[in-house]
């Protein structure tokens, strides 16, 4: 009965993703948009998207059917996905793609490689997320530049405003929110992807992804989206005008 489900469920996102020209053009590579997140009720019309952890580039197709007017900053270290989201944005001059990695501090660093590569980390796979996710089992290692997102966005105040910080790194958000304290002052809402469980080894859990990092002002949680087979990875929303994310325990 699982395999019926699935095969229904993935015969109406393909429905869905005809409905829109850019979601066709991705399907072109393979690149599904993430039109799970159609559902989400955003606070604002944004001008400006933080794509972190952009791969091939599925957040960015559904930004470019949700928010046509929006300019993309993309953050994506593997060179093949990069190569495809460039493809994906070739027709968005104004977007900006960042090869790196974002995290806490500057530096190189290995990326455990999955075998689907969307699941790719900085942080080694356990087995809790193997047999959650079959077929992500690390394939390979590969060294990558990480690089704090205060010191990528040196001009950070001409983000187009409002601003959507968007991130999905497979276990590495809290870090990369520690990278952000500065640029999260110009961000109206955050959307990012963290689990209950540990999917990967010494990853920050949901509790302590959405408490506000140190020196940082409480945002306002807004929602929770689980996405995840097992129960286990959910979606926080949070907003204000302030640097940090969402705070559960309010």
């Amino acid at each position: 009965m699982r395999w019926y489900r699935e095969l229904a469920r993935r015969i109406f996102k393909i429905l869905r993703l005809l409905r829109a020209p850019a979601w066709r053009r991705g399907l072109r590579r393979r690149v599904a948009a993430t039109v799970e997140h159609d559902c989400v009720t955003f606070a604002a019309d944004f001008r400006g998207v933080l794509d972190v952890g952009a791969h091939r580039g599925q957040f960015a197709l559904f930004i470019l059917h949700r928010f046509p007017g929006a300019r993309l900053y993309c953050f994506e270290p593997l060179p093949d996905a990069r190569a495809t989201l460039g493809w994906i944005l070739a027709e968005r001059p104004e977007a900006r793609i960042f090869p790196v990695a974002l995290g806490s501090r500057p530096g190189r660093a290995t990326m455990h490689v999955s075998r689907r590569d969307d699941s790719s980390s900085l942080l080694p796979l356990t087995e809790r997320q193997t047999e959650a996710f079959p077929g992500t089992e690390e394939v390979a290692q590969i060294e990558v530049e990480v690089a704090r997102l205060d010191d990528v966005l040196v001009n950070a105040d001409s983000l187009p405003r409002p601003c959507l910080l968007k991130i999905d790194v497979q276990g590495n958000e809290l870090e990369v929110l520690r990278g952000a304290v500065g640029t999260l002052d110009l961000v109206d809402e955050i959307l990012v992807e963290c689990s209950f469980v540990e999917l990967y080894r010494g990853q920050a859990r949901a509790e302590e992804v959405v408490a506000p990092p140190e020196g940082a002002r409480l945002w306002t949680h807004r929602g929770l989206l689980d996405q995840a087979q097992c129960g286990a990875v959910a979606s926080f929303r949070a907003t204000s005008c302030s640097t940090a994310c969402s705070n559960l325990r309010r």
